[in-house]
């Protein structure tokens, strides 16, 4: 008897991975062995419940990946530095989580001597191509199946197909699709497909259950959270967790993204993200005090590139780490606490505290005093600033007036 081939499927236990499950054992005839890559957003229970479902639907194993401190490592910490917002309002929540899920799947295929890897993205989102490509780069030789979006199946076919194979499930049709991750939460469906409409309240996972404003400060070390309201929290993950619990409560970090899509059509998604929102916020008031304006001016720059090609599937891509070592080498003096007060959907930065403000200066006082020029230094230079626009309107009006006189 032939030995079976192995297929190592990314699952996340929807109905999309369940059907994949089975098709590929029992249609394609491969052996199937189902793995999840955890970046943060799951819990001990969920991640227990799809490892049981993974089983009961015939897979020959099944693998926790925990990839979450190297999610932080190699891509949270970036999007901070570069205060990473994508269009000026989404951070890149979820789909920056996509890369890394990918990397780790691949990965563990190739560990176990995998002949095929199988995602159950469909044709109409990016994370198909986030899935595809990263498998292509990793492992070239490693054929990649993807049923869901090959066949154009729906719901019923899928349910229907379960059900003959001996497998049924409540996959009731949720009223929005909900993807929870370590650096936010997406909302989909419904509102989110009419460019006229906005989610509701009850479409957040997290409802409003404080309204007296509170006072949150946020400690940073070179550009990374170490403490919270004066606690020091070393672990980098636990920090930002304890900054979304906060700002959550409040309904803080609610928005709705519309954007490009890697396949070329308007994506529009809302999305909850309060310890992300509050984080960046604070990161970019700290370097507006401690980065020469250059340093700001480019980072501005750095940020949105290295933002839209995470988005888009370019982690791999050599320049994204020349990008996170100007990155880095930018946060040397980034230190210091930011204080927030927080309300009911929104907050505000009361200000800074860090022995590298650079408004903390003997030269002089901004509108107020000046100590290292005097009113012939402040002359002298606006004359010399002066002169490109000077010698410009000069020819232009000696251009204008010959021009009048013939």
């Amino acid at each position: 008897m032939d030995k079976k081939k192995k297929v190592v499927l990314a699952f996340s236990g929807g109905l999309d991975t369940s059907f994949c499950a089975k098709y590929l054992s029992e249609d394609l005839g491969y052996e199937v062995h189902t793995a999840i890559a955890n970046t943060g957003g799951f819990s001990l229970a969920e991640l227990e419940s799809i490892e049981q479902r993974a089983i009961k639907l015939g897979a020959a194993s099944h693998a926790t990946l925990d990839v979450t401190k190297d999610y932080y490592e190699k891509s949270i910490k970036y999007m901070i530095a570069g205060n990473v917002l994508r269009n000026g309002t989404y951070p890149i929540s979820v789909s920056s989580e996509r890369i890394f899920q990918a990397i780790a799947i691949i990965e563990y295929a190739k560990s176990i001597g995998a002949d095929a890897v199988a995602h159950g993205s469909t044709g109409a989102g990016n994370d198909q191509v986030r899935f595809d490509l990263t498998f292509q780069i990793l492992a070239p030789d490693i054929e990649i199946i993807t049923p869901t979006r090959d066949m154009k199946l729906t719901r019923e076919y899928e349910i229907n197909y379960l059900k003959q194979h001996g497998y049924e499930a409540d996959f009731t049709k949720m009223e929005y699709s909900i993807n929870k991750g370590l650096w936010g939460t997406s909302i989909g469906g419904k509102e989110t497909l009419k460019s006229e409409q906005t989610l509701p309240e009850h479409a957040y996972p997290s409802q409003v259950t404080a309204t007296e404003p509170e006072t949150l400060k946020i400690t940073f070390d070179k550009g990374e959270v170490v403490a919270v309201n004066g606690n020091e929290v070393p672990d980098r993950i636990e920090a930002i967790r304890q900054i979304e619990a906060a700002g959550a409560k409040f309904g803080i970090g609610r928005d709705m993204h519309i954007g490009d899509t890697i396949i070329g059509i308007k994506g529009r998604v809302g999305f909850e993200a309060a310890g992300p929102i509050l984080i960046i916020a604070a990161h970019k008031m700290l370097e507006k005090h401690t980065l020469v304006k250059w340093q700001q001016y480019w980072k501005d720059q750095i940020g949105t590139w290295y933002g839209m090609f995470l988005h888009e599937a370019q982690y791999l891509d050599p320049v994204m780490r020349d990008m996170e070592a100007f990155l880095e080498s930018t946060q040397k003096h980034v230190c210091g606490t930011v204080e927030v007060i927080l309300r009911p959907y929104s907050y505000t930065l009361v200000g800074v505290d860090s022995p590298y403000d650079l408004m903390k200066t003997d030269f002089g006082e901004y509108g107020e005093i000046n100590n290292a020029w005097d009113a012939d230094d402040v002359k002298g230079f606006t004359t010399i600033m002066g002169n490109p626009m000077k010698v410009y309107y000069n020819v232009l009006n000696r251009a204008e007036g010959n021009k009048a006189n013939d």
